[in-house]
């Protein structure tokens, strides 16, 4: 009877899980597919790449979404039995809630192991993958930084608007550029067209303008001169477009455990970069704990939800889930800027998380449903 409850539980909690973890996915994926759609139409980024660019994301968008879906899936498993009475069924038999969170436990202890694992190992790769295709993909695809119609600085101290730009041969048409480099002397460019080029194993690429004026103003505005031109090239190195990317230096978040501990044992090592350090080495542990109590939650909390069924149980999901993401986003920034130490400050939504779960096992004492407004209430 124990191990055939315990089966049925879980069966119920893992069709649950896969479904909700596919429907989170889905949904932030969506968020990027204008910009994934664009990078493969326009751009002739290649259909393989933008897997690897998928692939790079996955870890990061899957241990944002797994709080959520461990909430979502046991809270909404044990809405559906107690919409159908089983949860009444099985305590008459004499089978309290106590014992039928032993699949819950089980489950939220595979969560905690895969969040653990996805955090820890699967995130930095992701995030030091992404960065090394992204460059790939800019090094030979320069023009992916140049946007149309609207003035902004893809290239440090560089500002560009381009009036339009062919997908085909990327030829920029009607360009204003003012190039801010040089301390001394600022150049602005106009130019009816103008095309890029790159030579194999440089960094540096070319911008050629065709047909345009130049005009050099010195920083103390004392002396101005302009000169037109049938052609002009404009040299910018790719470590200005992303300098992050081609730089050796590993942000916090590619950092495994052990370059993390390494930073912060570095004295060196100070201000946001070791409060960042600090933050990513506790939220390694802190999130999957937090993805083991609110699977927990959801047992109790899914009993007592009877009117409203999937659709209460999906709100009630979304509206911890959010409480507990803008606790954590608020408290990142407080890292960052020093109120709080990382050390400290990670736990504070884990602690409040499991007052949430004492409190609701506590009340299975006095077990009752929670009650929705109808009109017999009135």
């Amino acid at each position: 009877m124990k191990l055939t409850l315990f089966k049925y539980v879980t069966e119920e909690i893992c069709s649950f899980f896969i479904v909700s973890l596919f429907v989170f996915i889905f949904i932030i994926m969506a968020t990027r597919l204008i910009w994934m759609t664009d990078l493969l139409v326009n751009q002739n980024v290649s259909f393989g790449q933008l897997m690897h660019i998928t692939l790079c994301m996955l870890p990061r968008v899957i241990i944002f979404s797994m709080p959520a879906v461990c909430l979502t899936s046991v809270l909404l498993s044990f809405i559906r039995l107690s919409s159908d009475n089983e949860i009444m069924a099985l305590n008459a038999s004499g089978i309290s809630l106590y014992q039928i969170m032993k699949p819950v436990i089980f489950f939220s202890t595979v969560s905690f192991i895969i969040s653990g694992f996805i955090a820890i190992y699967a995130e930095p790769w992701g995030n030091r993958s992404y960065r090394d295709v992204a460059f790939g993909i800019v090094k030979s695809r320069v023009n992916i930084a140049i946007k149309e119609k609207v003035f902004y600085e893809p290239f440090k101290d560089i500002i560009f608007f381009i009036n339009d730009m062919s997908p085909r041969d990327g030829t920029m048409s009607d360009i204003f550029v003012v190039d801010r480099r040089d301390e001394r002397v600022t150049a602005t460019i106009i130019a009816e067209k103008a095309n890029m080029f790159q030579r194999e194993e440089s960094t540096v690429f070319t911008i050629r303008f065709t047909e345009g004026t130049i005009f050099e103003n010195e920083s103390d505005l004392e002396r101005a001169r302009y000169s037109s031109f049938e052609t002009t090239d404009l040299n910018i190195d790719l470590k200005d477009i992303m300098s992050s990317m081609v730089s050796s230096e590993i942000e916090p978040r590619e950092m495994y455990i052990g370059e993390l501990i390494h930073t912060l044992r570095n004295s060196r090592v100070e201000g946001i970069k070791r409060n960042l350090a600090g933050l990513r080495l506790f939220e390694m542990f802190s999130i999957p704990l937090a993805v083991f109590l609110l699977g927990l939650i959801g047992a109790p909390l899914g009993a007592r939800v009877r009117a409203g069924g999937y659709a209460k149980g999906i709100v009630l999901s979304l509206f911890i889930f959010m409480a507990y993401y803008i606790s954590i986003t608020g408290l990142r920034y407080l890292c960052e800027t020093g109120v709080f130490a990382p050390c400290v400050a990670v736990w504070i939504p884990v602690f409040f998380l499991l007052i949430i779960y004492v409190f609701l096992m506590f009340q299975e004492s006095n077990y009752h449903p929670l009650r929705t407004f109808n009109r017999q209430d009135a």
